[in-house]
């Protein structure tokens, strides 16, 4: 190449190589966002979501599962409260109730952390800020406060106020928001009895392992009246300040149905199900004395 051309290819070069450099440095437009709202139709699109198993929609609870949130520990059966709820929220999505597939989940599986084996679960289990670090939650789909249950011969049945219970044993399941009102609000002089499930607290209370048990209200007047007849509902807790205690349904921290759902619970909650299906399934669970 002769001198006078390889020149001018290096001068070409340089410019060539200057316009890119000013054009990367340029501002320049911006790429359209996608459309989060066509997109959230559309992955919401009925009985089509992204679902564990194509055409089905897995739904996980405890076992056994107790009433009155299921029935007879069938929680396929549609009856009771959460199985009712359940089927709700699937025909909300789309799906029919032979799509509806249940996952044993042990209640404190639900919230670890981890990968799921469930859509969604459900369980009375509370909304929280720290079981938010782990799960993601929908909608709550029932207000829920907590009562103490006690045998009547017991000290603790004639408790009136929460200084009352400082001096009885207390029973609660392990992870449940029931314990944290004995350990944070109550503050017991004797250390509370921990159990796995609500059943082993119902057998230390029968007992008289413990004086008394805490559990959500509607479980309260459920023992109290079919389980246990000789304890009773000494009372419930006040509302925490701030937001109320609230159960939601469950899912994997980075699920993409946690929208979904929670429109379809917000659905079910605005056209008055839920409130129909607590009257069917928790009519039972009437007021009781406020323990302040």
């Amino acid at each position: 190449m002769h001198l006078a051309n390889r020149s001018l290819v290096t001068a070409l070069c340089s410019a060539v190589a200057l316009c890119a450099a000013l054009t990367g440095c340029a501002p320049q437009a911006e790429e359209k966002a996608p459309d989060r709202a066509a997109g959230a139709t559309a992955s919401c699109a009925p009985g089509k979501l992204a679902t564990r198993a194509t055409g089905k929609l897995t739904v996980g609870t405890d076992k056994p599962a107790y009433a009155p949130w299921f029935s007879d520990d069938e929680p396929s059966n549609g009856k009771g409260f959460e199985s009712a709820v359940a089927y709700a929220v699937a025909k909300e999505l789309g799906y029919d109730r032979d799509a509806v597939v249940w996952q044993h989940t042990p209640f404190n599986s639900a919230f670890a952390p981890g990968a799921k084996k469930f859509d969604f679960d459900i369980n009375q289990v509370s909304i929280s800020e720290e079981r938010k670090k782990a799960v993601a939650f929908s909608s709550g789909y029932y207000d829920v406060r907590q009562a103490v249950v006690a045998l009547k011969s017991s000290k603790a049945a004639k408790a009136k106020s929460v200084a009352d219970l400082k001096d009885v044993k207390l029973g609660a399941q392990v992870g449940t928001t029931s314990l944290d009102f004995i350990t944070d609000l109550v503050k017991p002089g004797e250390k509370p009895a921990v159990y796995q499930r609500n059943d082993f607290a119902k057998s230390a209370l029968k007992t008289g392992q413990v004086d008394a048990i805490v559990v959500d209200l509607p479980t309260a007047f459920y023992i109290t009246g079919a389980e246990v007849p000789e304890a009773e509902v000494v009372g419930q807790f006040a509302d925490s300040p701030g937001d109320p205690e609230q159960f939601g349904l469950v899912l994997d921290k980075e699920s993409a149905l946690t929208s979904c759902v929670s429109g379809a619970v917000d659905a079910l909650r605005k056209d008055g199900t839920l409130a129909a299906l607590e009257k069917e399934w928790l009519s039972d669970a009437l007021d009781a004395p406020v323990l302040k």
